[in-house]
């Protein structure tokens, strides 16, 4: 194993903390980023190999700054883990443009803004590993996910055009889709549910409110299992552009993979008859 530098976002709580540890235990050097340094260094406890630096993904500044500063220290950046994240739940009727645009400032801009900040090093450096945490409501859209979803299936999208612009460079990329995990995204500091209310969606609310506040805590997924998988994936010497974490995050992959193809097959001769006929003109 090659000692590597891993620079991770919401490395204060959840499984941000789970990878930063993971991490520092297999020999790495870990530049860990939160919105409150203090509690990220609390979470993580200090090591001499851990440098702490405040980082709000929101912000431009705070990203190009926490690179320089991981830089400095330990100079140079080989893995990117884009952890952090935030659940804005609701029907979409009833979330605010506001809600909307704030989740996908976070979960979708939030992980371009870091990423940016880390190509250019490296790009110079000829080497490095982008991870980003997705979800299986990148694979999928769920009932009250509605902007969750959006900001993954965006993310996605993003980082399969990135991989093919920045392999040229030695630079590989790999999307991560957990199932439920045991994380803090479903607790309050992570999770906020629309305000705004339409009656025609009140009993289905009701349940909806009753299924994802029950699921808090109850979630199937070890996150410190999957920091470790992350340990093996960087370290692999052809690591995957896609890792499904979990059963639930498999068996989801395998009937989307399923209805794709009953789609494709269901009209493939319409689909296929749309080119021009230029023996008609």
């Amino acid at each position: 194993m090659t000692d590597k530098v891993w620079l991770i976002t919401g490395a204060g709580r959840g499984m941000g903390t789970d990878i930063a540890k993971a991490a520092l235990d297999a020999g790495h050097r870990v530049i860990a980023t939160g919105r409150n340094p203090e509690k990220v260094l609390k979470a993580i406890g200090d090591h001499k190999n851990l440098l702490v630096v405040k980082l709000d993904i929101t912000n431009v500044a705070d990203a190009e700054a926490a690179v320089q500063t991981g830089v400095s220290k330990f100079g140079k950046i080989d893995v990117l883990v884009n952890n952090a994240a935030n659940f804005n739940a609701g029907y979409f009727e009833e979330l605010s443009m506001e809600e909307v645009e704030d989740q996908l400032a976070t979960s979708l801009f939030g992980p371009m803004k870091v990423t940016k900040a880390v190509l250019p090093v490296m790009r110079k450096q000829r080497s490095g590993q982008i991870i980003t945490i997705s979800s299986t409501a990148g694979l999928t859209g769920y009932t009250f996910c509605s902007a969750y979803s959006a900001s993954k299936f965006g993310l996605e999208g993003w980082m399969q055009s990135l991989q093919t612009e920045v392999e040229q460079f030695g630079i590989e990329t790999t999307i991560v889709n957990p199932g439920f995990f045991r994380t803090e995204l479903l607790t309050e500091e992570s999770t906020k549910y629309t305000e705004n209310t339409i009656d025609d969606y009140d009993e289905g609310r009701k349940q909806q409110l009753e299924f994802w506040k029950g699921a808090n805590g109850q979630q199937t997924g070890d996150p410190a299992k999957l920091a470790q998988a992350l340990i093996t994936i960087v370290d692999a010497s052809n690591p995957p552009r896609r890792f499904l974490a979990g059963a639930d995050a498999v068996a989801t992959a395998e009937q989307v993979a399923e209805q794709l193809q009953k789609e494709t097959n269901a009209y493939r001769e319409l689909s296929n008859s749309l080119a021009y006929d230029e023996s008609a003109s």
